[in-house]
């Protein structure tokens, strides 16, 4: 962040999907004294232990277990931190499931775990900020969706619909907030990253699928991200960066 934004008193960052990937990494960049950061996932060691490092880093840290499909959790978790902190400033929405399958595989609890995570935790977790916000004058909220928000690709249509969904959400979330309520958005749309996004995949002629199409591409790692999440949130009050892919370079 630039020197303006670091010099705040109450720099209060929440990230969601935190124990691991893009959260982790972006919690470890982000953290530095006087920032205050809300861990949010459901694997509370691993939390604890992030919370541990960057603590050394200077910053604050709360923990807070959460899944983000159950409202209440959502509206209980996020109630904590505004009484430990009394605001957020910064809201990073990155918890996100990615168990993709073939169509014909009618794997329907994985469809439906998807939206419920990609797309309807998302959405508690702006309903449960926005009111602040709202009534703070100002705020951002930084969306992550994926490459598979803008391209398609067989085995990927229901992750594609999620993300498609939140990229869309972005852009009129943007519109709505940003010019007459001073709340940014931002929708960030990661390429290929090696995190732990494949680990619930159980179709494995996707898996396949995946190890001959790979051919050599070398993957971004989460810091990757994290650095244009940084990049974004850090810009001047009169600039909202609306939209950022980034993909390997080799990526097509």
């Amino acid at each position: 962040m630039n020197s303006k934004e670091m010099n705040k008193e109450n720099n209060v960052i929440a990230i969601t999907g935190a124990s691991s990937g893009i959260g982790e990494a972006t919690a470890l960049l982000l953290a530095k004294p006087q920032v205050k950061l809300a861990l949010i996932a459901r694997r509370v060691d691993k939390l604890k232990a992030l919370a541990a490092q960057v603590e050394l880093l200077g910053a604050e840290a709360l923990v807070i277990e959460m899944d983000v499909v159950d409202r209440k959790q959502v509206e209980k978790g996020f109630e904590t931190i505004f009484s430990k902190w009394g605001q957020i400033d910064v809201l990073i929405n990155n918890a996100g499931i990615m168990p993709v399958s073939y169509m014909d595989k009618l794997k329907v609890d994985e469809w439906d775990r998807m939206i419920d995570v990609n797309l309807k935790g998302l959405l508690y977790c702006i309903a449960s900020v926005l009111p602040h916000m709202k009534q703070q004058g100002s705020g951002h909220i930084v969306n992550i969706s994926s490459v598979a928000g803008r391209k398609v690709w067989p085995g990927f249509a229901v992750y594609n619909a999620t993300k498609f969904g939140v990229t869309a959400l972005s852009e009129a979330m943007r519109m709505e907030l940003t010019p007459t309520m001073n709340i940014k958005v931002t929708v960030v749309e990661p390429g290929a990253v090696a995190t732990e996004l494949t680990h619930t995949i159980t179709d494995q002629d996707v898996l396949d699928s995946f190890a001959k199409r790979g051919g050599g591409m070398v993957p971004l790692e989460s810091v990757d991200i994290a650095k244009a999440i940084e990049y974004a949130i850090s810009q001047p009050d009169h600039v909202n960066v609306a939209e950022v892919l980034v993909m390997p370079r080799t990526q097509m």
